[in-house]
Formats: structure tokens, sequence, C-alpha cells
């Protein structure tokens, strides 16, 4: 039995690597078809630029859509080396090395429910790469994909690892969003302490991430004294730079109300909201890791921090990825079924480009949305809170039975 099935073993891997690079060629030039610009690529060049030529980094705009600088300076810094490349190479490069983060997030995600088998990997990445959240993620030149394999790498690695926390601090350091990590490893340090438990695992791991978080952010500020105090005094404030909220892009709780409430301005509804999100979100995040189900925690987190950030363009979804994987191979017994088609369904959300079947552009058309618009621009969020619905309700049976 052994000595026949090795060799069909064997022969999974090079088919699925096959057809993952069928998939990522064919992918390569739809984007190539589509003449995509890669704008937010070139935003970062002239910030790299502006940065070697000693600028405001903060004055800044840029490519035709006048865009500005949103990140941290210690995103800047690690932008110059793109100075050097001329614009065609640097979006070749740009591509695939985003297709090669997205071999990466795929396996570390697979790491996270223990199915990382190499064909699997290869597999799952010919799919992912289809999704909306991904197209555009390459489509813009974004950097969504190294943010999410930076804190997949930190949160895959054995416990009190000499690098515990450096992912997240750096991730950080490079845009905040990815800062309600460090948040949710330490209300769970809190509250493991709090129940007389062993804390100190994920207290570490808090203490790696501000060290990193502060060693990258010092750094800057030593590099770019001028630019990083606007930053951090007012510039971080200013969310207003980022986009128009109402857009169908944002995909945020934000974006949600205020296209719902047809405003601008969704104010004290975003915020009570957020805050209850937010709060319900990280809870569940905590409680899912202190039962040890480590991949619904970091995938609860992720979500909550889309869901409460004040914009969430749908690029940031890529976290589409590991949900869809969680929810295909973490069903059991009677449960399978009900996984199945969970999975299948937030696939379909996140494959079916239907946030750009609605109006949008100039003239601020989202304002102005009916019912059956709302509920398409609104996909992302719902997904979102179905599968934070999902993971609570699996911990309150697992709790019930204990």
């Amino acid at each position: 039995m052994t000595v026949i099935a090795l060799p069909r073993v064997r022969r999974r891997a090079p088919v699925a690597l096959g057809a993952c690079l069928l998939s990522f060629a064919a992918f390569w030039w739809a984007q190539r078809a589509a003449h995509v610009s890669m704008i937010d690529l070139m935003v970062y060049r002239a910030e790299g630029e502006t940065v070697r030529a000693g600028g405001d980094l903060y004055a800044l705009r840029t490519t035709e859509a006048h865009l500005p600088t949103t990140y941290p300076p210690f995103a800047a810094l690690l932008f110059t080396p793109l100075t050097l490349l001329d614009a065609s190479t640097m979006r070749t490069l740009a591509t695939a090395g985003n297709l090669a983060l997205l071999v990466v997030f795929v396996a570390l995600s697979l790491r996270l429910v223990d199915h990382a088998r190499v064909e699997g990997v290869w597999w799952a990445s010919a799919a992912a790469v289809w999704c909306e959240p991904v197209w555009t993620t390459v489509r813009y030149g974004q950097i969504n994909l190294l943010l999410g394999v930076l804190v997949l790498w930190d949160l895959t690695r054995r416990p009190g690892h000499r690098w515990a926390g450096a992912g997240i601090g750096l991730a950080a350091a490079i845009k905040l969003t990815p800062a309600l990590f460090a948040v949710f490893l330490l209300v769970t340090g809190v509250v493991a302490y709090a129940r007389r438990g062993p804390g100190g695992p994920w207290l570490r791991h808090v203490r790696g991430s501000a060290v990193a978080f502060a060693g990258a952010t010092l750094l800057a500020a030593c590099a770019l004294p001028y630019d990083s105090w606007r930053f951090w005094s007012r510039m971080v404030f200013e969310t207003g730079r980022v986009g128009l909220v109402e857009d169908t892009a944002n995909q945020s709780l934000r974006g949600v109300l205020a296209r719902l409430l047809h405003t601008t301005q969704p104010g004290l509804w975003w915020v009570a909201t957020a805050a209850v999100a937010g709060s319900l979100g990280l809870g569940v995040a905590v409680a899912a890791e202190l039962r040890g189900r480590r991949a619904w925690a970091v995938a609860a987190c992720a979500v909550t921090a889309l869901l409460i950030s004040p914009v969430s363009w749908s690029h940031h979804w890529v976290w589409c990825v590991p949900m869809v994987l969680i929810l295909g191979t973490r069903g059991r017994a009677a449960a399978v079924g009900a996984a199945q088609v969970t999975a299948a369904g937030t696939s379909l959300v996140f494959c079916s480009y239907a946030l750009w079947w609605v109006p949008h552009g100039p003239g601020r058309l989202e304002l102005r949305q009916t019912g059956a618009q709302l509920t398409l621009s609104a996909l992302y969020e719902g997904a979102g809170l179905v599968f934070l619905t999902l993971i609570g309700v699996r911990l309150w049976r697992t709790y019930r039975t204990v």
C-alpha cells in the first residue's frame, strides 16, 4: 500500500505547482491587459524620492490623483530603494513580489490550521490570486500582503521564540492598523494572569512588539525628525487625508454607515458602532486564544481591525484568504458540511467583485445608493460580522459542553 501510494503523493505537488504557475501567468496577463496603473506604488516611490531630497513628506501630493502621504515616516524610509528603479522594472518586481508574498501568506495561514501541505499551498494560492482584495492589492501595488506575512510569521512562531513580536511591531510601524494584534495579545495576557494562569507568554510577545515598534519609530524620528513630529502630533488624527469616507471601496463600518445614512460624517453613530464591534470582536479573539484556537483568534482580530478602522479599502481585506481557509478546514463531524458551505459563501463574496457593481466614482454617487446597492457595497463588512458571529457561537457551544 505504501509503495503504491507514495508516487501518487509525490505527483500531487508538481501538478499543484503547475496549476498555480498557470493561474499566476493568467493573472499577470489579465493585469497587463487591464493596464493597471499601480498608483499606490508610484506614491511609495514619490515618498522615497521626497525622503532622499529632504522634502516635506506630508505636504507631498503626487500622481494625477494628487494623493498624499498617509503612512508613518518609517514606511517612507523603507520606500527609498524604489527610487533606484525605473517605473517599468519597479512594476514588474512589485507584481512578482506580491505573488510570492501571496504564496507565503497562504502557507502561513494553512500553518495556523495545521494543514500546511505543499500541494495545498499551491492549490489555495492558485485560487486566492483571483479574489478581489488580492487583485486590487496587485493592481495598486499595495503592501497589504507584506503586512499580513509579517503578522502571520510572528503569530505562527513557537511560544517563547526570541523574535516574538518583531513582525507585529514592524507591521504597526509601517501602518498603524496591525497594532490591534498587540492589543489582542496584551488583553489575552492580562485576562490569563487575572485567572491565575500563565499570562507571561502573551505579555512577553507584547513586549517584543513594543520594542520593535519603538525601535523602528525612533529610527524614523532620527532620520526624519520634522516629518515624525508632524505625523505623530497631527497627521495621525486626520483620517480624511486617506480618502472619501463614503467611497464604495471603503469596506469599514464607518464607510457602511456613511453610505447608509447618506452623509460624509457618520460621527457618533460610527463611534458607538465601532466601540461595540471592537469590544465584541476583541473579546471573541481573546476567548478563542485562551481556548487554544489560535487560528480563530488571529482571524477574528484581523476582521475586527478591518471593521473598526476609519478606512478599510477593499484591498485591505486580503485577510479573507485565512478566513476562507479556516472556515474550510476547521469543520468537524456534523459541522463539516456547514463549514464548507460557509467557506464557499465567503469565497463567493470576495471573488464576486460585487461592491463594484454599484454606482461609484466622481460626483459622490455612493451617497445616493438604493437598498440593494447598499447591500452590495456592504458585503465585506457583512461577511466579517458573520465570521465573528460564527466563531463566537462555536466558542459558546464549546464552553457549554465543557
